[in-house]
């Protein structure tokens, strides 16, 4: 976390006046500052004050000074502050919303002692803290306090968790308590949670642990458990003072301590669940920090001084500038804040489960974010501030985003699509589609509201590229899928997501009702189609016709007008809706009819009476009438029936409106009468039932209601007397008799005779019902009651009566049913034929009148007949007899074999006849045969012949013939039928009958006499086939003449004679049909009919054609080849205008060829040749008209002439005109060369000096040449020439004169020259060419050592890279570092790099240092400058100076200094850095493994080492490396150093030899850092001396045993018996060498060998009560580790001393000896090691013994 001072908000004071808190106000706007004076000064963000408060005492007697301020805190909602004071009371104060509103007291609350500090977590709910040691609650609501709960200690301090739900209370003795004002989810107990070792002033709650720092100068961070997880300790930095208050930010992964002139700011560490220290913010002379205040977005640290100052931080953690349009501000690791530099808005994003935000995108039109986190997304509406954060794992980036709706985010990743609602934390729907276009996805959230439905999302997307799916988001299901034959382009949902558009790509645009599932087409081609924003109206575009639908739920009502171009957008605001059409350059806006909109969207939002009040306004009109009707059915669903009965009055519905009206007035009396709503009487809805023709529904209500006398009445009413009647019966009515009566009355009434018989008739009244049904003229239903009943039908009068009705009605057959009935037999048979009914009079004759059978038979055929049922009437006819009725009744149904069966059978001769009948139908059938045998028959031969004769059976034909005629006759009737036929057109037929008399000639001439071409050459080849040929010339030059060329054309193409038919359609200029002929031939005949034909067209139609055949460039190259220009030109001209010159030159050459060269000439130039018409005249040695045409047409071959007239002339040796003619040519080098050729050198140098000054000298070397070669000129030679040149204004040739000048001996000369080069170049020559000279003179003069000028001409030509070079290599620094930092600033680096080179090669180290610090650290090292270096590094970062420190220990160790070494790491201290690991091992075993150091003189080195060793511990401690192995072997070498220190500071007192041995002792189990040998001698030698011979015997001897073993031995010497038991190790490394002297070797030699000679000293170790060693820290039976005393080392058993660090204790017997002789001695080394003891552990205890 980085802290910035950006403002100060209160000057601090020259005094002490402590300011006592402020606090941020939570929705971030306001900071509140307590000052000195007891006043509250309200600032903004910004820090500008704004406002300001005075606080008030307890009781004004009491005065303004007689309490202080104490705490402070805003409400939640930041219009309330609550002020703790030391006068017992906490008053709250509302301060309003806004700057200056008045600031009254809401709250106050009384207390017993004053308040210490205070908290506000949640809304209505202060915290306190008070000097008792209680902490209570304050509810502003109630105004009443009680207590949560007491300790015995003054509070010193509150701190809120994150969440705001649970809060620490710090106490003067230390205690930290916890306490949870709701649930948090975190499950930690409540309760003293830890005893801190002193008050806890400083305490802050962070991300799952807590900081506390206090007067000791440590923070101390602990656990969610309150186990301590990490520790601080300042005690040791003299500049450090109390910690006085401690804040944690808002999203607790920041903790800031305020003390002395310093900030302390600790990081949270997630990945390793530990904090880090930044580096302190440090600001001189602000005193002691006594207040602390966060911003909630944490964007803002605040904090108030002892001296009564209030100063504003910037705090993050980095700062992003994106795309310079937003600031990106990480003020944590899940927390950042964008803001718009614009507009400067600020939107807050955070992690809400703490996950640790990456890098920050602003996408879609700089309006949304995207932020990642490792297990989620986040997503916000930089517009709205609508923030979403929901889970997201595993995807690998490769998500899209889409962000066209407003109110959704699209996501897609691997064919998934998700959608998340802003301001929702769960992803609202996850569909399978890989269909990303926008334009085929359609999100509806709630985008307008309707009635009775509070939640509307639906989803609109694709589930293939023919089917589209719905989905309800809200209950997670599909509710509607649409297939469609064509690919979908486009889909989108009407707001309510009732109705789905969409487009394929037909450009079909079609309408989908998700309720019922309804598609509709509503335009078959639509360029354009949009939802009006806002209502159900679309807009769309088919062809030039702008298309409105006002009300959607009729597609058929469409409202269309005519436009001129294309809509473009659609735009709806201040209460009007355009439609924006482009048409041509304009953009024409055509208005919707605002008022058709709102109804839709008022209908839609159920807004009926706006929707009517809308309809009042608009005239009738089909439109309008179809709104009334639907807002009329709405307001009925509804119930809204005075809309509705406005609805039916504007649709002209009278009825509908009285009875709505009525109905109304009901609810409207029942309303008046109960006081309840009338609409849901059972009156009202059974009339509502009724008016939705629901009858059961409506009696339902009134007999629920017990109200069937209405029930009753309303059927009666609607006249449903069947209905009335039925729930009369059924309900027991008791009116039911007086009911029916009515009905009978009413049916008589209104003459409903045939309802009053029904009625009579279920009574039992048949009589009346007859009369009844005679009434109605419904005799057949009094026929049919008649018949019914026997009684009735014995009444002779009754049923005359009914008899006389039927007949009336010519009911003849119900006529003979009743007087059969009735026994009058005769009469019904009568009755019966009358009326047709034979079945019934048959059946009637055949028991009563047998006699009358066969009548009836032929009567009822002939019955059948007149009916036109002549298959019926056949079997009749037969039952009577009658044969010849029965055949024409057969022939009449078409009962062909029937009539023929029948006829077969027949006698009679008069029964022939209609033999032609039957046969005719046969023929026409085509049943030739059995016509054939009909025709015989009946005596009809000659029509059977015509039958065959019209059927083309010839050959039938001439067997019926032959058998009646002559063979003469048969050809006369073959020929004359054949000419009958030609003349009728049936000219086939006529051939078979011709064929089959052999008369072929005649059926060729009437094939060519009728032009049937193809039937003469068919019947030629087949009869004349040596003719064909011959016919078909003859028939194609005939159809020639008749102008039937494509006939004719066959015939020519059959003759094989195609030539000819080309021929005819040329000579007709039918070109096509000649092309198409010639092209079946070959593709060269058919291009030369295409070129004849375009000649013949001529014009653009030539080139149109041979354009048609691809020839365009075919034909112009064969015009061109046969010569044909005019031809060739004129398609040029037409068709490729380009290619004109070509063929301009193809005729000059043609011409040129030809002689006709002026001409040619002409086509020459036309063809942009003129260079060609020149060399026309050159080869033809006509240099006037060559010279002619080239000045007029081709300047630039004017040279070419005179140059070919020039050699013209010298080949007639006239030079003079030659060289006239060459320089007119401007080609003096021709000159030059003809002169040479000639051996003219006098003039060749003559022209070249005036003409080729360049090429003079050259000139000139090769004339030396030529004249047995003189010697080279010299550099004054040289100078010479070039003074010439430049007098001659020749400078470029001067520069390089100049430049040629070389002699290294004359330096004065070399300079003069290079300057002259560079001033010319600079003055006279091109920009490119003075840079190279500049290039080449600029090394010269640097060689020559004259750099300042060199630089100058290279800075003249901003060559600023080779000045800088050049500066550098005179050591003109200065003069190279102002021409890079004034004109070249990217290579001030260059310049610097360079420079520190130099120095590092110079050696000058001092200046190095100003230049390249760490450069001259190196150098200095380099030297074994060593002193200056870390004096130098001092001035460094930490970093810099502990590197040089490890490289100079590191030298010091190899040469031996491993003191001073150690003196160096105490001088500086000891970092962490786990690469001087190894340092610090090697340093403390070359200090360790020094001989002869357990001597009293040895302390002070042992002592640093052992202080080096715990500043080394504690900084490891606080690192990343704590816990490590490393970590654990420098507590060890702690431990060694701490024994090995103490034993030499105890040697040093007599009275302390024992705890000097049992020191040795000890340090016996720690040989793995020790040298074995050495560790053993030790021991050995200091239990001798405290008069311990059994233990000195076994280490010394073992000491003997190890050399044995380092000198060579085999380790087999070494026994370990003695050490078994013991946690002295047995497996250590061996040093390659032994530590003491040959002489001390011998000394121990002979006291071992002296000793095991004398029996009386025992050859075991010592045990202890655990039967184990006593210096064994470890049970040898159980295995139980005890701790080690920290004097000794010896386990602690007994009695012992305790002391404040964990794990640190002391045999008691040791301690008071040591302490005791330290108070008796004085002396300085034991003084030294209680005051390491009691820094190492923690103090030291309270005890009469203790040394101060």
């Amino acid at each position: 976390m980085i802290l910035k001072h950006i403002k100060t908000l209160l000057t601090p004071q020259e005094k002490v006046a402590k300011l006592p808190c402020l606090a941020w106000a939570p929705n971030n706007a306001k900071v509140a500052v307590c000052t000195p004076d007891r006043v509250v000064l309200l600032y903004d963000e910004q820090g500008e004050r704004r406002d300001k408060f005075s606080t008030k005492p307890v009781d004004s007697k009491y005065g303004k000074d007689s309490y202080t301020v104490t705490a402070m805190a805003f409400s939640p909602d930041s219009t309330k502050i609550a002020i703790g004071q030391s006068d017992n009371i906490i008053y709250v104060y509302k301060i309003g919303e806004d700057w200056g509103d008045k600031k009254t007291i809401c709250n106050k609350f009384v207390q017993t002692t004053f308040v210490t500090c205070l908290l506000w977590p949640e809304e209505n709910s202060i915290v306190y803290g008070l000097s008792d040691g209680r902490v209570r609650l304050a509810d502003t609501l109630t105004n009443k306090s009680s207590t949560i709960y007491s300790t015995e200690f003054f509070v010193v301090s509150l701190t809120s968790s994150v969440s705001g739900r649970g809060i620490l209370s710090g106490h003067h003795d230390g205690t930290i308590v916890r306490y949870f004002l709701s649930d948090d989810g975190s499950r930690d107990s409540q309760g003293r949670l830890v005893k801190h070792p002193s008050p806890p002033y400083a305490l802050a709650w962070g991300t799952d642990s807590f900081l506390v720092g206090s007067c000791d100068k440590k923070v101390v961070v602990y656990d969610r458990e309150g186990h301590v997880l990490q520790t601080f300790d300042y005690s040791r930095d003299a500049s450090q003072k109390t910690l006085h208050v401690a804040a944690a930010s808002p999203s607790g992964h920041t903790v800031v301590l305020g003390s002395h002139d310093r900030l302390r700011v600790f990081n949270w560490v997630p990945s390793r669940g530990l904090w880090d220290e930044a580096k302190p913010k440090e600001i001189p002379d602000l005193h002691s920090v006594t207040s602390l205040a966060w911003r909630r977005d944490g964007s803002r640290l605040c904090a108030g001084t002892m001296c009564g100052g209030a100063e504003m931080f910037d705090c993050y953690l980095r700062r992003i500038n994106y795309k310079k349009k937003f600031e990106i501000t990480y003020v944590s690791l899940s927390q950042v804040i964008i803001r718009n530099y614009s507009t400067g808005t600020r939107v807050v994003l955070r992690s809400y489960n703490d996950y640790e935000l990456g890098e920050v995108k602003i996408m879609g039109r700089d309006r949304f974010l995207v932020a990642r986190t490792s297990d989620s997304i986040l997503l916000g509406d930089l517009m709205t501030n609508r923030l979403s954060e929901v889970p997201w794992s595993g995807s690998g980036g490769n998500e899209k985003f889409f962000f066209d709706n407003e109110n959704v985010c699209m996501i897609f990743n691997v064919g998934e699509l998700s959608l998340v609602e802003y301001s929702s934390n769960t992803v609202l729907g996850s569909v399978r589609t890989e269909f990303m276009s926008p334009h085929l996805i359609s999100v509806r959230l709630n985008e307008r509201s309707q009635a009775g439905l509070e939640d509307n999302k639906k989803l609109a997307y694709l589930i293939d590229m023919k089917t589209i799916a719905v989905v309800d988001l809200l209950k997670g299901i599909n509710i509607g899928t649409i297939s469609h034959t064509s690919k979908i382009l486009w889909l989108e949902l009407n707001e309510t997501g009732r109705h789905l558009l969409f487009r394929d790509r037909k450009l079909q645009l079609h309408l989908y009702d998700i309720r019922s599932s309804a598609r509709t087409t509503l335009l078959s081609y639509c360029s354009f189609v949009q939802w009006v924003p806002g209502s159900d109206v679309v807009v769309a575009q088919s062809d030039r016709n702008l298309c409105i639908w006002y009300s959607i739920d009729s597609p058929e009502s469409v409202t269309m007008f005519p436009i001129k171009g294309d809509i473009v957008d659609l735009e709806r605001a201040e209460g009007k809706t355009n439609v924006l059409v482009k048409e041509g350059a304009n953009t024409v806006a055509y208005t919707l009819d605002e008022g058709l909109v709102e109804f839709g969207t008022a209908i839609d939002d159920g807004d009926y009476v706006r929707a009517m009040d809308f309809l009042e306004t608009m005239e009738m009109s089909v439109e309008i009438e179809a709104m009334w009707k639907m807002l009329s059915k709405l307001a009925l669903e509804a119930q809204q029936l005075h809309i509705a009965e406005r609805c039916f009055a504007a649709l002209g519905d009278v009825s509908m409106v009285r009875f709505l009206r009525r109905t109304s007035d009901t609810a409207d009396e029942v309303s008046l009468e109960t006081g309840e709503d009338g609409l849901s009487h059972y009156k009202v809805q059974a009339r509502l039932a009724m008016l939705d023709k629901n009858f059961k529904l409506a009696e339902m209500h009134f007999v629920e209601h017990g109200a069937l006398d209405e029930a009753v009445e309303a059927y009666k009413h609607l006249q449903m007397w069947d209905d009335a009647i039925a729930l009369a019966e059924a309900k027991g009515y008791p009116e039911l008799d007086r009911l029916r009566a009515s009905q009978y009355e009413w049916l008589l009434q209104t003459g409903q005779q045939n309802e009053a018989g029904e009625v009579k008739e279920r009574q039992g009244d048949f009589h009346g019902a007859i009369q009844h049904y005679l009434k109605a003229g419904l005799p057949t239903k009094a026929a049919h009651v008649a018949i019914s009943h026997s009684e009735i039908i014995n009444s002779s009068e009754t049923v005359e009566a009914i008899a006389a009705s039927l007949i009336k009605g010519e009911f003849y057959e119900r006529v003979g049913d009743l007087y059969e009935k009735s026994g009058n037999k005769l009469r019904a048979l009568e009755w019966y034929r009358k009326g047709g009914a034979y079945t019934k009079a048959v059946e009637l004759a055949r028991g009563a009148f047998p006699a009358e059978v066969v009548k009836l038979e032929e009567a009822w055929g002939d019955y059948l007949v007149q009916q036109k049922q002549m298959d019926a009437a056949i079997n009749h006819f037969i039952e009577a007899g009658c044969a010849l009725k029965a055949i024409e009744a057969a022939i009449a149904a078409r009962q062909w074999k029937k009539a023929v069966h029948i006829l077969d059978i027949q006698d009679d001769p008069s029964t022939a006849k209609h033999y032609m009948k039957i046969a005719q139908h046969y023929a026409s059938i085509r049943d030739y045969e059995m016509a054939e045998q009909l025709f015989v028959k009946g005596g009809h031969v000659k029509d059977a012949i015509a039958m065959y004769t019209a059927a083309g059976r010839w050959e039938e034909v001439h067997k019926l013939a032959v058998t009646c005629m002559t063979e003469e006759e048969v050809t006369a009737l073959y020929v004359g039928r054949a000419q009958e036929m030609e003349r009728d057109g049936r000219f086939k037929e006529a051939e078979r009958l011709l064929a089959t008399v052999n008369q072929i000639d005649l059926a060729i001439t009437f094939y060519k006499k009728n032009q049937m071409f193809d039937d003469v050459i068919r019947l030629v080849a087949k009869h004349y086939p040596d003719l064909l040929t011959e016919t078909h010339l003859h028939l194609a030059k005939e159809l020639e003449e008749e102008l039937r060329f494509s006939e004719a054309e066959f015939h020519y193409m059959e003759a094989e004679d195609w030539k000819s038919a080309v021929q005819m359609y040329r000579a007709k200029n039918m070109w096509e049909d000649a092309y198409r002929v010639a092209k079946k031939h070959g593709s060269d005949s058919a291009q030369k009919v295409v070129f004849l034909w375009a000649r013949s067209l001529g014009g653009e139609a030539a080139v149109k054609l041979l354009n048609k055949f691809s020839l365009l460039e075919t034909a112009i190259e064969f015009s061109t080849e046969k010569f044909n220009f005019d031809f060739a030109f004129e398609l040029v001209r037409l068709s490729n205008k380009e290619r004109l010159p070509e063929i301009h030159l193809k005729y000059a050459l043609y011409l040129e060829d030809e002689g006709k060269f002026p001409e040619a000439e002409v086509e020459f130039i036309r063809a942009g040749k003129p260079k060609e018409a020149v060399l026309m005249y050159v080869d033809n040695k006509d240099w006037a008209n060559a010279e002619r045409v080239a000045e007029n047409h081709d300047p630039e071959s004017i040279p070419d002439v005179l140059v070919g007239q020039a050699k013209f002339s010298l080949d007639q040796k006239e030079f003079q005109k030659s060289e006239a003619l060459l320089l007119r040519a401007q080609r003096p080098e021709l000159a030059v060369k003809f002169y040479k050729d000639a051996g003219m050198w006098t003039d060749a140098i003559r022209i070249c000096k005036e003409y080729l000054p360049n090429k003079l000298g050259v000139l000139q070397e090769e004339y030396e040449r030529e004249t047995s070669r003189r010697g080279l000129q010299g550099g004054e030679g040289l100078l010479e020439q070039a003074r010439e040149w430049e007098q001659s204004g020749e400078y470029s040739r001067a520069v390089e004169c100049y430049l040629k000048v070389k002699d290294s001996a004359n330096a004065a000369l070399m300079e003069k020259c290079c300057m002259k080069a560079a001033e010319l170049s600079i003055k006279f020559l091109s920009g490119d060419r003075a840079v190279e000279v500049i290039r080449v003179v600029g090394p010269r003069l640097a060689q020559l050592r004259k750099f300042n000028a060199a630089a100058e001409l290279y800075l003249s030509m901003d060559l600023f890279q080779e000045a800088i070079n050049v500066f550098m290599e005179g050591e003109e620094w200065n003069k190279a570092k102002r021409v890079a930092k004034e004109q070249e600033p990217r290579l001030e680096s260059y310049v610097d790099q360079k420079y520190k080179e130099y120095l590092k090669n110079q050696g000058r180290v001092e200046s190095l240092v100003d230049v390249d610090v760490m450069a001259a650290l190196d150098l200095y090292a380099e030297r074994g400058q060593w002193d200056k270096c870390l004096e130098t590094a001092s001035k460094q970062n930490l970093k810099v100076l502990h590197k040089y420190v490890a490289l100079y220990a590191t030298q010091l160790i190899r040469e031996g200094g491993a003191e001073r070494a150690l003196q160096l790491y105490l001088q500086y201290g000891a970092s962490p850095n786990p690469q001087n690991f190894n340092i610090y091992k090697r340093l403390f075993l070359d200090l360790i493994s020094l001989p002869d150091n357990d001597r009293p003189e040895c302390y002070r080195m042992l002592a640093n080492l052992r202080d080096f060793l715990l500043q080394l511990v504690k900084n490891v401690s606080m690192s990343a490396q704590a816990n490590s192995p490393a970590h654990e072997d420098f507590e060890h070498m702690l431990v060694i150093a701490h024994y090995c220190a103490t034993r030499s500071a105890s040697r040093g007192q007599e009275q302390l030899v024992a705890i000097a041995a049992k020191l040795s002792v000890s340090l016996l189990r720690h040989t793995a850092f020790i040298p074995a040998d050495k560790a053993f001698y030790e021991a050995g030698k200091a239990c001798k001396e405290a008069g311990w011979e059994s233990m000195a015997f076994i280490f010394l001897n073992h000491f003997l045993d190890l050399c044995d073993v380092i000198e060579g031995d085999s380790e087999n010497a070494l026994n370990h018996m003695n050490f078994m038991d013991t946690d002295i190790p047995l497996d250590v490394p061996l040093p390659s060498q032994l530590c003491v002297t040959d002489t001390q070797q011998d000394q121990v030699r002979s006291w071992v060998l002296t000793v095991s000679m004398d029996r009386q000293v025992e050859r075991v170790l010592p045990r202890d009560e655990r039967n184990t060693f006593e210096g064994s820290l470890v049970a040898a039976g159980s295995g139980l580790r005890s701790l080690p005393c920290v004097l000794t080392g010896y386990p602690v058993l007994g009695n012992n001393i305790q002391f404040s660090v964990s794990g640190k204790m002391a045999n008691k017997e040791d301690w008071n000896r040591f302490v005791m002789v330290t108070k008796t001695s004085h002396s300085p080394e034991c003084q030294d090691v209680l005051s390491f003891i009691g820094l190492w552990c923690g103090g030291l205890p309270a005890s009469d013994l203790f040394f101060h």
